[in-house]
């Protein structure tokens, strides 16, 4: 190898370990922020938020609708739990999306990050205009589906811990 070709590789390896340092930073940035946003009360969002998240995540084809769910929706090794595989959160108890029901999960944090930006979350950004021509996106979708749709989405929302602490 020539002295040019390892300076390339060097800038190649040197460029790919600031990506992922720069992701690593983000991840750790979004964790902290949402567990932030539920403050020391358990802060929790409203249900159509929560719906509107569930939807996302989940589709609505279980509901009887066309959605599937999000291709980063991962089963978890504990039966019946899920978790997102695309923002890197990994599969334990406070990453599942939907939890027991009187239990905080996921889902109920008042600022929540989607890798996918998607409607219900904090970083949301709408679709742009060629995601609406057939076949059109998931988000394009879930911007459009009728809003009595979504509320036919079942979700609890755990009651916030009212002591102060």
């Amino acid at each position: 190898m020539s002295c040019s070709e390892c300076k390339n590789k060097f800038r190649e390896i040197k460029k790919e370990t600031e990506n992922v340092v720069k992701k690593g930073i983000g991840m750790v940035q979004s964790y902290a922020s949402a567990l932030a946003s539920r403050g020391f009360n358990n802060k929790k969002i409203d249900e159509s938020t929560k719906q509107l998240r569930v939807l996302s995540c989940f589709g609505n084809q279980h509901e009887g609708g066309e959605l599937p769910p999000c291709q980063h929706l991962e089963p978890s090794k504990t039966p019946g739990k899920h978790y997102c595989g695309g923002c890197g959160c990994g599969d334990r108890e406070a990453t599942w999306l939907i939890a027991e029901p009187k239990k905080y999960s996921k889902l109920d944090h008042p600022k929540l990050s989607c890798p996918l930006k998607m409607p219900g979350f904090s970083d949301y950004r709408a679709s742009e205009p060629d995601e609406s021509e057939p076949p059109i996106t998931r988000k394009y979708y879930i911007e459009n589906i009728d809003y009595k749709e979504v509320r036919k989405i079942k979700v609890n929302v755990p009651e916030a811990n009212t002591k102060d602490t």
